[in-house]
């Protein structure tokens, strides 16, 4: 059985493989294996759901976490698990760049909710804005409650809100773009999501330095910024909107090194070692 997340599924996944003797593999690294206290992120909030996902760990056939941080997170909270890094992966086909030249748009992607207000660092993005008043900035995601409402409120003109959009839409926004922010507080990888998808298109990334993950993904082609802090973040967000295009090549040739054929070989690798 493969299966995401050491949730409460999980749990009985695990029960029921043992029970029939068969094995399982549960990828991890998000939410599920971390509580942050400040921010009210995480699933491990009582000894119960510590006591859940510890025998998740170690009783699955293998622990597939998709960054070096959640592997990290993982043996924060037993060290008896057969555990293997296979990273996320991005399609650099379907995300890429086809514009000869940027426009002055800077984007960050997400569902908006209460919770990605502060996670996700969306109030420093709106508190750029304020800062960079001759730049277009743009939210794009589903609006799930309704913070949104706060953001438009404390939101300056240059700030647009698209909602949901297509995967088509989602694309030329990146194409268009120069300047991509994942401004968050945590985050257990980086390839596999957004943030992976505008670099393939060339966008130039500006991520908070506190969630240790995007860095895995970043490397040394973007700016990083102090969690929560607007004016360094509008600084490095100027300094991304002048970098050459150079910068932006790098960044796609960086999401180029995890290739979604890359993750598929290492797990039917992994599943054909593991039966």
């Amino acid at each position: 059985v493969y299966s995401w997340f050491a949730r409460w599924s999980a749990f009985f996944i695990v029960l029921f493989c043992m029970f029939l003797r068969k094995k399982c593999i549960i990828v991890v690294g998000g939410y599920d294996v971390i509580y942050i206290p400040e921010i009210n992120y995480g699933a491990l909030k009582s000894p119960l759901a510590h006591i859940r996902v510890k025998f998740v760990l170690e009783h699955a056939a293998k622990i597939l976490p998709f960054s070096k941080y959640a592997k990290d997170r993982v043996l924060n909270i037993t060290k008896k698990t057969k555990i293997c890094v296979i990273t996320l992966g991005c399609d650099t086909e379907k995300f890429r760049s086809i514009r000869p030249k940027k426009e002055k748009i800077v984007l960050t992607v997400c569902h908006i909710k209460r919770s990605n207000v502060t996670r996700k660092g969306l109030k420093t993005f709106i508190e750029s804005a304020m800062l960079l008043p001759n730049v277009k900035f743009v939210l794009i995601g589903s609006h799930a409650d309704d913070s949104v409402y706060y953001l438009k409120d404390i939101a300056p003109p240059n700030v647009e809100f698209t909602g949901y959009v297509s995967d088509e839409e989602l694309v030329k926004w990146y194409q268009k773009a120069k300047v991509y922010c994942q401004l968050s507080y945590e985050e257990g990888e980086g390839a596999g999501g957004a943030l992976g998808e505008a670099m393939a298109c060339e966008c130039v990334p500006v991520v908070s330095e506190k969630a240790a993950a995007l860095k895995e993904t970043v490397g040394s082609y973007g700016f990083y910024v102090p969690y929560g802090d607007a004016k360094a973040t509008a600084k490095a967000i100027k300094l991304a909107l002048q970098a050459s295009p150079e910068l932006s090549v790098k960044a796609r040739k960086r999401i180029k090194e995890f290739p979604l054929e890359k993750r598929e070989h290492a797990l039917i690798e992994l599943i054909k070692t593991s039966r």
